[in-house]
């Protein structure tokens, strides 16, 4: 009797496992949310939705875009953290994810622990522009001018500690210059004190600028990255005008709780990789200023510890102060 019991249990356990494995075998079976912690809006929004319309395609499951901005992008964050590690909720997360632990106090999350690297998705790149009114046309002038006068260049930043922020104090790392930050509660608002003469220089996205700079409204000295900006083919690399050990940019990529299946996170990042790879998104994004970015899970997670070693350094040696 018992061991008919025995063989009718090890027969149920063995369909239990059967079950699990075609379960697990039929990911996915629902859509699948991708959290962006950010606003609706900007190159989040273009990315997010281009990649997620053609990873659902590929997936052969909807892609649930779902939008929770607040707290420099911890709120978003913390909802994939509490989110079960099964594959149907990831994050998009761009370079602030290594920053938040360096310039605020008690996240709720180990910024690297707490998360299964996917892979990545773009890079963004920035431009040094400044006020008509500033006596500099290069950017070896503009060097010249703030080492002349120390200090009294004001920048324009989208909140301290944030990677704009950052763009800044490498660039006067670099460059050996030391000038002020302003920090601003987005991009537009400095935008507008720039035109207007109020501050002197901004770093920032290069397709944030350009419209301006064709405008005639502010002038652009040179744009990050290995390669000139199809927005602004007219201006120089940094590398071009003279200070190649400056590029500074951001990166986009795809994050999953930390405890996600190791089967689930090789499949998300094939399948993410072939969207990536897809001529139609390459030139979609082309067009707004990205260039596609794509590394394996192992890439990824290399780059996050490298990327935040780079900023710790950038933090202490330029003093910034950490905030709540």
């Amino acid at each position: 009797m018992i061991a008919k019991m025995q063989t009718g249990i090890a027969a149920v356990c063995l369909m239990l496992m059967s079950a699990t494995a075609l379960a697990q075998g039929a990911y996915p079976n629902r859509p699948v949310r991708l959290l962006v912690p950010y606003p609706p809006g900007g190159s989040t929004t273009t990315v997010t939705h281009l990649v997620g319309q053609k990873l659902g395609v590929n997936l052969g499951q909807q892609v649930l875009i779902d939008n929770r901005p607040g707290g420099n992008t911890v709120i978003g964050t913390q909802a994939l953290v509490r989110s079960p590690a099964d594959g149907y909720t990831i994050l998009l997360i761009t370079s602030s994810h290594v920053i938040n632990p360096l310039v605020m106090h008690d996240l709720p999350y180990d910024s690297i622990k707490d998360f299964a690297a996917i892979g990545t998705l773009v890079n963004t790149y920035y431009t040094l522009t400044v006020h008509p009114s500033v006596p500099a046309n290069t950017l070896r002038e503009f060097i010249a001018l703030a080492k002349a006068k120390p200090g009294t260049l004001n920048y324009g930043s989208v909140g301290s500690g944030g990677i704009i922020h950052l763009a800044a104090e490498l660039f006067n790392s670099v460059a050996g210059v030391k000038t002020q930050q302003v920090p601003y509660k987005g991009t537009g608002p400095s935008v507008t004190d720039l035109v207007g003469g109020r501050i002197q220089f901004i770093i920032n996205n290069t397709l944030n600028l350009a419209p301006m700079v064709k405008a005639g409204k502010i002038r652009a000295l040179a744009v990050s990255g290995n390669n000139r900006s199809s927005a602004l083919p007219d201006v120089p690399t940094f590398a071009e005008a003279g200070l190649p050990a400056y590029n500074a940019g951001n990166w986009f990529g795809i994050l999953a709780p930390a405890a996600t299946p190791r089967d689930l996170v090789v499949r998300l990042s094939a399948e993410l990789t072939k969207v990536m790879l897809m001529p139609e998104v390459k030139e979609q994004l082309n067009n707004e200023g990205l260039d596609p970015f794509i590394s394996t899970p192992e890439q990824f997670a290399a780059l996050m510890k490298s990327e935040m070693a780079k900023f710790a350094k950038l933090v202490e040696s330029a003093n910034i102060k950490l905030e709540n």
